[in-house]
């Protein structure tokens, strides 16, 4: 059974009159990844910042370890590495020395561990450089290195891929994998990219005007969204249309939107009238669509 490393139960949270978040109950457990997602302005970053204690939670708890951040924040908050917007640089010096301040800032902290860091995070050749000569996916990549120096085994990012180009998201994607097999933790992402967090998650977690409407393994989420379009390849695509007027014809692919108990009488009716099937298989829907479907769009009510 894998442990519980996050669990927050129906966290509130009211700035004045204006409830911003609503009995938002999520958790996570070593080896997630758990995508964070969301409409702007839906409370994802509010909920991060309950999370991390920068915020005080009008009603509800967070619980990291077991521990409340509230009532025992340096035991709860002892365990945590977290990102929100941009790492924390200090352009003018080398990533090493960045890496060595943050070390000074926990106790035990060795020089192994350090070496230890720099390579999962595949900084060994560039380490001694400065900063200012690092790009965007290799500052990002010192952001997790300090992070991650105390071994926490929950790492909390906001928009970590923001501003990358196509290889710094993969060897962010990569790296993440990693810290979550190899170093066991439980990863909490809140991201716009939709079609990355579909290729790195293996939970979601979808909130909306500050309430969480799903929560679930990334297949279930995408198998119950919405309508179920079964995609067809057969021989006669003009016979086919006349006796299912309803499918949708492009590029020479057939989609109809028909439940899964329903195909072995449609494959009859087709095979009825000498219509050659050579494939039906169900449309993966892509998380995106599933989002768009379960929220109704990307807008706040």
């Amino acid at each position: 059974m894998e442990k519980t490393v996050l669990k927050c139960e129906n966290l509130n949270k009211k700035f004045g009159k204006k409830q911003i978040l609503k009995d938002v109950s999520f958790e996570i457990e070593q080896g997630d990844i758990l995508g964070f997602i969301g409409p702007n302005g839906a409370g994802k970053t509010t909920t991060i910042k309950l999370i991390l204690g920068l915020q005080s939670i009008t009603k509800g708890k967070v619980q990291i370890n077991g521990y409340d951040i509230e009532k025992q924040f340096t035991k709860a908050i002892s365990n945590v590495g977290a990102i929100v917007e941009n790492p924390d640089l200090y352009m003018y010096l080398s990533g090493l020395e960045n890496l060595k301040l943050i070390a000074n800032l926990y106790k035990g902290i060795d020089p192994k561990r350090i070496d230890e860091v720099v390579k999962l995070v595949k900084l060994e050749n560039r380490i001694k450089d400065k900063v200012s000569k690092y790009s965007l996916g290799m500052r990002q990549r010192l952001g997790i290195a300090q992070a991650i120096l105390h071994k926490p085994n929950l790492l909390i990012l906001d928009e970590p891929t923001n501003g990358l180009d196509p290889e710094g998201i993969k060897e962010m994607r990569e790296l993440l994998m990693d810290l979550a097999k190899k170093e066991e933790m439980a990863i909490l992402i809140s991201s716009h990219n939709l079609a990355e967090l579909d290729n790195l998650c293996n939970k979601v977690c979808i909130i909306k005007n500050g309430e969480i409407i799903e929560t679930s393994d990334i297949t279930s989420i995408k198998k119950e969204a919405g309508k179920q379009f079964q995609i067809l390849e057969v021989d006669n695509i003009e016979k086919l249309k006349e006796l299912l007027p309803k499918a949708i014809i492009s590029k020479n692919q057939v989609k109809i939107e028909i439940p899964k108990e329903q195909i072995p009488e449609m494959i009859e009716k087709l095979v009825e009238n000498n219509i050659k099937i050579y494939q039906v298989k169900q449309e993966e829907k892509s998380l995106e669509q599933a989002f768009f479907e379960k929220t109704g769009g990307n807008h706040i009510e």
